[in-house]
């Protein structure tokens, strides 16, 4: 049966002009009509292994992805399949002493029947491209931007801090990794967009959004890509877009005893 809605995902990924390897790491995966999963990850620098820990990142969570029972949630399944990949890469650089402390950042995105969940931990990205504009739904997890949520460095301070890079989380540090969840339903011709610092670290918010009108999402990633490279960025660039092209069905209301309570509450307010 066809679905009711359509979507479509890409992922590229560049070493950059100033760099001569590539840490980052991508991957997108089409269950089906309805279902898919798309990540990013960008490996620590200056760590060893860091090319290690993001391949494995996405690879481990797109494997975990598909070997969780596909009627389980689309929220318990990414933060299952996170959560294994950070296990593994914990787990391998304990027994091999040349990936010792390695890490990475890790971006993920489920699409399940018109809706959205991420997991996100580090400064990769995710943004929302709704109705001409960029939204940027992820925090980012360093010390420029804790210090510029606490009010101390001002968003054009923290763009140029010495804190900037130094990630305060990041997947296969330790066992138990702090993960972000964001849900959001979706609507039709909106853009999702995953990217690794080396992109969003040389182009705005605008300049990503006008980016996005590209013809589909293979070359919307193409675009991100060759837009950052001509700015000369001196790291590893990744983007994966998903883009919604079909109708969303209409989403059921919620019903029982607490949508009966929610709006119960509701009426007394306007009392």
């Amino acid at each position: 049966m066809a679905s009711a809605y359509a979507f479509e995902m890409a992922a590229l990924s560049h070493p950059g002009t100033g760099r001569d390897h590539n840490e980052d790491f991508c991957g997108v995966l089409i269950e089906s009509s309805t279902r898919g999963l798309a990540a990013v990850a960008d490996g620590v620098s200056g760590s060893e292994g860091g090319e290690t820990a993001s391949r494995m990142a996405v690879e481990v969570t797109l494997r975990a992805w598909r070997e969780l029972p596909a009627d389980l949630a689309a929220a318990k399944r990414v933060m299952r399949a996170v959560q294994q990949a950070n296990i593994e890469v914990h787990e391998l650089s304990l027994f091999v002493p040349e990936l010792r402390g390695m890490a990475s950042t890790l971006t993920v995105v489920a699409l399940d029947g018109g809706e959205m969940v991420a997991a996100h931990v580090g400064d990769s990205r995710l943004y929302l491209v709704r109705e001409g504009a960029a939204i940027q739904l992820t925090k980012d997890h360093t010390v420029a931007a804790e210090r510029q949520r606490l009010g101390l460095l001002s968003e054009r301070q923290a763009r140029t801090h010495a804190g900037k890079s130094i990630l305060t989380r990041s997947l296969g540090r330790e066992l138990i990794c702090s993960i972000d969840r964001i849900f959001l339903p979706l609507s039709q011709d909106d853009v999702l967009i995953l990217c690794s610092d080396g992109l969003h670290g040389v182009l705005g918010d605008r300049e990503i959004e006008a980016l996005v009108r590209q013809a589909d999402a293979k070359a919307v990633c193409q675009a991100l890509i060759d837009a950052a490279n001509a700015r000369g960025t001196p790291d590893n660039l990744t983007a994966a877009v998903v883009r919604m092209t079909g109708p969303i069905p209409a989403r059921p209301q919620p019903s029982g005893l607490g949508e009966k309570l929610r709006r119960l509450v509701l009426g007394l307010r306007s009392l």
